[in-house]
């Protein structure tokens, strides 16, 4: 997001800090999201800049009032009393912000270690099956249908947070399923204040390499570095590491290519 809509967003961020965040406060910001992609209508009602903010607030007072939880409605509200870029902004806030408190639920039950590992874990499971990949993903089976087989598949596996996120992204509002699932990972680490680095080698590293890495990634990066470490048998030594859009290659490959170019000029 960009302009207003990336400060309304933020406004929207420390209305959810401030409320108590229960297990289906989450849930709701999404349900709403979901409303507002359907109801072209409502959506231009709640972000007109031409309507006082008030009237947008009362809006939402008069339509969701009893329907929602205070909370939900606290930051619906905050959300509305906002100016957006586009209509659409709005429906993507709230997924945002729905992500956010599924996060904030898991922290504060002490489970986001557990519920960032399962994430990545149930991505990189999904990935290599391409059978389950292509049966989340095929849009000509009812999206109830790919969530109860995700559903079961996850039952009594993964923690309660787990099981909602990976449902959601099979519904995805208009996003892979790998895409929102990366972005589930991301928000889990921005929550520790920490980004991720996918680390991709052809042999599983030891926990005392991870810690050197994440270490020195740290340092780099000047923060904390979440690692995710994928083997990968088309790495030829060394290491690649990609952290947000940038990529450090130290691979065997990697190092040829160069090579390669500067022979060529």
């Amino acid at each position: 997001m960009r302009g207003a809509s990336h400060e309304s967003l933020a406004r929207a961020e420390e209305a959810l800090a401030g409320v108590t965040v229960s297990e289906g406060l989450g849930g709701e910001l999404f349900s709403v999201a979901k409303l507002l992609d359907g109801t072209g209508a409502l959506r231009r009602a709640l972000t007109d800049p031409a309507r006082p903010r008030d009237a947008r607030v009362a809006l939402v007072q008069q339509l969701f009032g009893g329907k929602i939880s205070a909370q939900t409605q606290e930051i619906l509200s905050v959300a509305a009393a906002g100016r957006w870029v586009s209509s659409r902004d709005l429906a993507d806030a709230l997924d945002q912000l729905s992500i956010e408190a599924e996060v904030a639920f898991a922290d504060g039950r002490r489970k986001l270690d557990d519920v960032e590992d399962e994430l990545f874990r149930l991505d990189r499971i999904v990935a290599a099956e391409r059978g389950l990949s292509e049966t989340l993903s095929d849009r000509r089976i009812p999206v109830d249908a790919r969530q109860e087989l995700l559903g079961g598949l996850l039952q009594g596996k993964a923690d309660a947070v787990t099981v909602r996120l990976a449902e959601r992204a099979v519904d995805g509002r208009g996003r892979s399923f790998a895409a929102a699932m990366r972005s589930y990972q991301v928000a889990a680490a921005a929550r520790r204040n920490a980004s991720i680095a996918t680390v991709r080698v052809a042999a599983d590293l030891s926990e005392a390499e991870r810690t050197r890495l994440a270490t020195a990634l740290g340092r780099q990066y000047g923060r904390d570095i979440q690692l995710n470490v994928i083997v990968d048998p088309n790495v030829v030594g060394g290491v690649r590491v990609d952290i947000g859009d940038e990529v450090i290659d130290g691979t065997i490959a990697a190092r040829l290519d160069e090579a390669q170019r500067r022979i060529a000029g």
